[in-house]
């Protein structure tokens, strides 16, 4: 038999259940409120056009600018020697030099192979000792029969014949003798010599190659003193006048030299419109490699005032730089007229004055008249960053 409490626990379950559902429904309400309330209040609701754009700038300083020229040289040696035959073709017997070694002037670098020149001057000496004697013979067959025309035991003719024919035999001996001088210096040209005093910089042959006139053995240089050489632009044909003292240094050693043109090209080269200089140093202790590169730097005119700014902070087209300048927050845009630039700074017009703070970063955003929020850094800082050429 069913009870009352039976019946009534049934009816109660069945009320419990819209209560849930609404508790339900009201925390999910009160959840998602939450939400929008939390997102709506990360909306930025100011507009972003008006809010002070963030530049780092940096304070411009009073200096002198002098213009300068950089020109890029070779340096050469005093004196260079290509050692090799002039006059025979033969193979290389020996070669006695490395490149490095120290040598004196007449001392023997190569030898070639030429037993073929020396019999050849053997022969011709022959010849011409053979001709010698046998002009010497008629010489005297000549003087004898002249003696005989006082006694009219010689005809005219027969005394003009003996004359000619000592005379042939005297031209074709001293043909003779030309051909023997050749012989010989064909014989020394076998024997290469250095015809200076210098170091061996290149060894271009070894024992078994064959050589011809002009081909190079070995080649020499003097470097107790070098050549900086350049070709400079025609505009310039004033700047390099002779005497004017220059800076140099050696990029092979990263050696810094002074120094003054010594001589200058008084015409400029035909296809390039290009005028050569020169620069002579003397070197001593033979520290300076040939052939290598050298940076020349001259200081043009007199100095002038200007104002320094990092190169970052400016754009830069022809002749003018564009810069923009916080005042009271506010960036102001302005083209100065510039003067030059030089170790990663811009020197303007002093129409800028010095102590204006100059936008460095940032700048590409900004428009002129533009709120700016500017955090000052130091212009050493700002000198080190790449500069952003253009419009």
């Amino acid at each position: 038999m069913t009870s009352d409490n039976d019946v009534q626990q049934p009816i109660r379950k069945s009320r419990r259940v819209p209560l849930v559902i609404a508790g339900g429904t009201a925390a999910v309400v009160a959840i998602g409120l939450l939400m929008v309330g939390h997102a709506s209040s990360r909306v930025n609701k100011v507009a972003l056009a008006g809010a002070p754009k963030g530049v780092t700038v940096v304070e411009a300083k009073a200096a002198q600018y002098r213009p300068a020229r950089r020109y890029v040289g070779t340096i050469e040696p005093w004196v260079e020697a290509k050692i090799g035959p002039q006059l025979i073709s033969a193979y290389v017997d020996t070669v006695l030099v490395r490149p490095g070694d120290a040598v004196k002037r007449g001392q023997v670098i190569a030898t070639l192979d030429c037993r073929n020149a020396s019999a050849s001057s053997k022969a011709v000496a022959m010849q011409a000792r053979a001709i010698q004697t046998e002009q010497e013979a008629i010489a005297h067959e000549a003087a004898r029969v002249a003696e005989l025309k006082e006694g009219g035991f010689a005809s005219p003719n027969e005394i003009e014949k003996h004359a000619a024919d000592s005379a042939s035999k005297a031209a074709e001996l001293m043909e003779t003798q030309a051909k023997m001088q050749r012989a010989t210096l064909e014989v020394n040209d076998c024997v290469l010599r250095a015809p200076f005093a210098g170091e061996i910089a290149i060894r271009a042959a070894d024992p078994g190659a064959f050589a011809r006139p002009g081909t190079a053995v070995a080649t020499l240089v003097d470097r107790a003193t070098v050549r900086i050489v350049a070709e400079v632009p025609e505009a310039d044909f004033d700047v390099v006048a002779p005497a004017t003292p220059v800076r140099i240094v050696a990029l092979a050693t990263n050696r810094e030299l002074r120094g003054t043109i010594a001589r200058r090209s008084p015409a400029a080269d035909f296809s390039t419109r290009t005028v050569h200089v020169e620069i002579d140093i003397p070197d001593p202790k033979r520290s300076l490699p040939v052939g290598t590169t050298a940076e020349i730097t001259m200081d043009v005119g007199d100095p002038v005032a200007a104002t320094e700014i990092p190169l970052v902070a400016a754009s830069v087209r022809g002749e003018k730089a564009t810069v923009f300048v916080v005042d009271r927050n506010v960036a102001r845009k302005g083209v100065y007229l510039l003067k030059g630039e030089k170790a990663g700074s811009l020197f303007v017009d002093p129409a800028l004055p010095a102590g204006s703070h100059v936008v460095t970063e940032g700048r590409a955003l900004l428009k002129d008249g533009d709120r700016v929020d500017a955090q000052l850094e130091a212009a050493g800082d700002a000198g080190t960053k790449v500069a952003g050429i253009g419009p």
